[in-house]
C-alpha cells in the first residue's frame, strides 16, 4: 500500500510503501477514495500543540510514533473484514469516523469515543487517510453518507462534527441573540452553515482576510467583521448591539478569544475549539459576575456525526468550498493551510 508520513516532525510527508494490511478480529479494510486535509494536522505534523505560555504538548506524549500516516477524514469502500465483524457492508462506500477510543471504558462503550481517557485515534495514534487503504478497529465506525457527494463527506468527520458538537453547546440558542463566528476557514464556513442549518440566522463573521470575509457572507453570515480593525472591540458590540449571545473560536488565539469575551452580554458563553495557542489572563470576579461560561469542545461523538450526515442528506446543511487534489500533494496543502491561504477545504483524491 501507498501512503504518506511523517517520517521527521516539521518536515514534509514522504511517499512510503508497505504491505497491505490484512484485518483482524473485528477490524474492517477499505480501499480510500478521499482524505480531507485538515488544519490540526499542520500541528501534528510540527510535532505538538501549544498550549501557551511557552508551554507545549508533544505529539509523543499523545500516543504517536514515527513514522506517522496523518489523514482523520477518509472516506473509503470496504473490501475486507476480520472474522469477529459482522454486517460488513462489502464493497459499499462508507465515511470513517475517525475518533476510536479504546473501545472497553465506559465513554467508549457509551458512544463518547471522543472522551476516551486512551484514545486510539485515526490518524494520531492508528495509521490514517493519506494512504490508499486503511483499517478501522470495528464497523460501529462506519458511517452510510450516500447520497451526499463523497468529496464533501470526507470532511464531515472533523469539520462537519466539530462545528455541529461546538455550535450545539450553544443551544437553545434564541432566534434574536447573536452568534460570532471566529475565524471565517474551514471550519468557520462549515460553522456558519451548521448555524444556518439549524435555523438561525443573526451571525457575525470575525477573520483577518477580506477573501475569507466574503466567503462568510455568502455563506450566510449577516455580518463580517475584520478583526484587525483597531475599534474591532467596538464594532462587534455594535454588530450585536452590546448583546453578544455566544461565540465559537475556530482561531484559538489569545487575540480572538480576548475579542470575544469582551463582546459577550451577562450569561453569555465562549466556545473554544482552534488549536492555534495562547493563554487569556481571566478575571475570576468577573467571571462570576458576568455569569460567563467559557467551554472547550473536543470533536464530537459518532450519534453526532450521524446527525451532521443526515443534516447534510436532508439538504439544510449546504456544501463549503471544497477544492481537491491529488494526495501527492498533501505536503503542499499543509504547507498552505499553515500560511492560511486556502479558502474552505482541500481533500485528497486517492
Amino acid at each position: 500500500m501507498l501512503s504518506y508520513d511523517v517520517i521527521e516532525w516539521g518536515k514534509p510527508l514522504a511517499k512510503m510503501e508497505r504491505e497491505t494490511p490484512k484485518p483482524t478480529g473485528t477490524e474492517v479494510l477499505l480501499r480510500l477514495r478521499y482524505c480531507g486535509a485538515c488544519h490540526s494536522d499542520v500541528h501534528i505534523r510540527d510535532g505538538y500543540f501549544d498550549l501557551g505560555g511557552g508551554k507545549r504538548l508533544p505529539m509523543s506524549e499523545r500516543g504517536m510514533s514515527l513514522p506517522a500516516t496523518l489523514g482523520h477524514e477518509p472516506f473509503g469502500t470496504v473490501i475486507a473484514a476480520g472474522p469477529d465483524a459482522e454486517n460488513i457492508p462489502l464493497g459499499c462506500d462508507r465515511l470513517v469516523y475517525p475518533w476510536t477510543g479504546c473501545g472497553d471504558c465506559l465513554r467508549c462503550r457509551e458512544g463518547l469515543d471522543n472522551y476516551c481517557m486512551s484514545p486510539r485515534m485515526i490518524g494520531i495514534q492508528r495509521p490514517g487517510g493519506y494512504a490508499d487503504h486503511l483499517i478501522v478497529p470495528h464497523p460501529r465506525y462506519l458511517i452510510d453518507a450516500s447520497g451526499i457527494d463523497p468529496s464533501w463527506a470526507a470532511t464531515l468527520s472533523c469539520s462537519g462534527l466539530s462545528t455541529y458538537s461546538a455550535v450545539s453547546k450553544l443551544s437553545p440558542i434564541p432566534r434574536d441573540e447573536w452568534i460570532a463566528v471566529m475565524g471565517a476557514g474551514g471550519l468557520g464556513l462549515s460553522a456558519i452553515g451548521m448555524l444556518r442549518a439549524l435555523g438561525h440566522e443573526r451571525i457575525v463573521a470575525v477573520d483577518i482576510e477580506s477573501t475569507k470575509l466574503a466567503e462568510a457572507a455568502q455563506a450566510g453570515a449577516a455580518s463580517t467583521l475584520n478583526g484587525r480593525d483597531t475599534d474591532a472591540s467596538r464594532k462587534l458590540k455594535e454588530v450585536t448591539g452590546g448583546a453578544l449571545y455566544g461565540a465559537v473560536d475556530f482561531v484559538g488565539s489569545a487575540d480572538t478569544a480576548q475579542l470575544a469575551l469582551r463582546a459577550l452580554r451577562k450569561g453569555g458563553k465562549l466556545i473554544l475549539v482552534g488549536l492555534f495557542g495562547g493563554e487569556i489572563p481571566l478575571s475570576v470576579g468577573s467571571t462570576i459576575l458576568r455569569a460567563l461560561t467559557i467551554q472547550g469542545s473536543h470533536l464530537g461523538s459518532i450519534a453526532e456525526l450521524q446527525a451532521v450526515v443526515a443534516l447534510a442528506r436532508e439538504g439544510k446543511l449546504k456544501p463549503i468550498p471544497i477544492e481537491t487534489r491529488p494526495i501527492s500533494e498533501v505536503s503542499r496543502t499543509l504547507d498552505e493551510l499553515k500560511a492560511g491561504t486556502i479558502v474552505g477545504r482541500v481533500v485528497a483524491e486517492i
